[in-house]
């Protein structure tokens, strides 16, 4: 409709001023006419518009990319931050190196998720599976671990370290760029200790983690304190708590917020729970 109107009224000006020849009487039912069409499409057009679809984003327009961006960044952004690098397996030592726990205090991470024997919880990005394995532990023999990573090399030494320890309680899983490869409904509990920055497509798989979490199930994101200027990490591999909360809690995912923990030394630990609807 908005094609017509913009077309029509035009051409009925033109009518109007510009006709040639015929008499007075043509000339006059002819603007008669022509304002009667005008009238017709001016009464017509607000409730076409009206009555359109609104139109949808395309996925695309979730991502935008910059040839200026931080050297340890994409240069892809969401949400006004810009995506980092994903650490390459290459880089599991770091992850072991022995004074992590006094940097970043795992047994307390650990306590504060409050798992229950029995639960079923993911470690999403858990790299060579350190928290994995502590987590394993909290939800005993009868509970569930599903380590989730995109690089098999990852879960080759996780797995090397599960056969060592004989731990039959940990299921890995090979995720995507998109997707965490879980099952809906399926979660009591999901993590993720410094990874969520790096997701590649965050929108997508908030979406499927949200839908694999059971209902009133947990998502939990650690992430390096971007407001405290004292913790030594790179600005890219820091996320704050508002820009965590802006992500997670756009409606579609149906998470709400539940509690930010600042016991750690350099992470914070925001909590959000799946509403029941969902």
């Amino acid at each position: 409709m908005r094609h017509i109107i913009n077309q029509s009224f035009p051409v009925a000006a033109r009518a109007m001023f510009t006709q040639e020849g015929g008499g007075k009487r043509s000339l006059r039912l002819l603007s008669l006419w022509s304002v009667g069409l005008m009238m017709l499409f001016a009464a017509a057009g607000p409730l076409a518009m009206a009555n359109e679809p609104p139109v949808a984003l395309e996925p695309a327009t979730r991502y935008s990319f910059r040839e200026d961006h931080d050297p340890n960044g994409t240069g892809k952004f969401y949400m006004g931050r810009e995506i980092a690098l994903v650490m390459s397996f290459h880089g599991a030592p770091w992850l072991e190196r022995p004074e992590r726990e006094e940097e970043e205090r795992l047994s307390k991470l650990v306590q504060l998720l409050d798992l229950k024997p029995g639960q079923v919880a993911a470690d999403i990005g858990a790299g060579s599976g350190v928290i994995t394995m502590m987590m394993a532990d909290q939800v005993g023999p009868k509970g569930k671990v599903l380590a989730v990573d995109i690089q098999q090399e990852m879960l080759d030494l996780l797995a090397d370290k599960l056969n060592r320890r004989n731990l039959l309680n940990v299921d890995l899983v090979l995720g995507t760029e998109k997707s965490p490869k879980i099952a809906p409904g399926t979660l009591d509990l999901a993590l993720m200790v410094d990874v969520y920055h790096e997701l590649e497509f965050p929108y997508e798989m908030m979406k499927e983690m949200a839908a694999s979490l059971k209902p009133g199930g947990r998502l939990v994101f650690v992430e390096y304190r971007r407001e405290d200027p004292e913790v030594p990490i790179k600005l890219i591999h820091k996320m704050s708590e508002a820009q965590v909360r802006k992500e997670a809690e756009q409606p579609e995912f149906g998470l709400k917020w539940k509690a930010t923990h600042k016991d750690l030394p350099r992470q914070h630990v925001i909590v959000f729970e799946k509403s029941a609807q969902k």
